[in-house]
C-alpha cells in the first residue's frame, strides 16, 4: 500500500495543490518559472498575454498553496518556484500526451 491510502490529511493536501494547479494560465506561470526564471507580474503578463490583474490574482493562488514565493526586487516583487520539485512536475506534464 502506498503512503497516500494510509494518509488521510497528505491525501487532501495533495488534492488541494492539485486543484490550484487546475487553472490553465497558472500551469503556464509555473511553466514559465520552472525554466528558472525569476518574473515580476508585469513580465508574465506580457509573456503570458494575459492582463496584469489576471495574472496577479492567479500568482495569489500560487502563493496561498505555497507553490510560489515573492522575492522583493526594489520596487517590484519577482516570483520563484516554492519547491524545486515543482520542476520535475512541470516536466512530467509537458511530457504527457494530450
Amino acid at each position: 500500500m502506498s503512503c497516500l491510502s494510509d494518509n488521510k490529511e497528505r491525501a487532501e493536501l495533495i488534492a488541494e495543490i492539485l486543484k490550484a494547479l487546475a487553472h490553465p494560465l497558472r500551469i503556464r506561470i509555473l511553466a514559465i518559472l520552472s525554466e528558472g526564471a525569476h518574473e515580476n507580474v508585469n513580465g508574465l503578463a506580457s509573456r503570458l498575454g494575459a492582463s496584469q490583474p489576471l495574472v496577479s490574482q492567479q500568482l495569489a493562488i500560487l502563493r496561498i498553496h505555497g507553490l510560489l514565493v515573492g522575492v522583493r526586487a526594489g520596487s517590484s516583487v519577482q516570483y520563484k518556484l516554492a519547491r524545486p520539485r515543482l520542476k520535475e512536475l512541470v516536466k512530467y506534464l509537458e511530457e504527457c500526451p494530450v
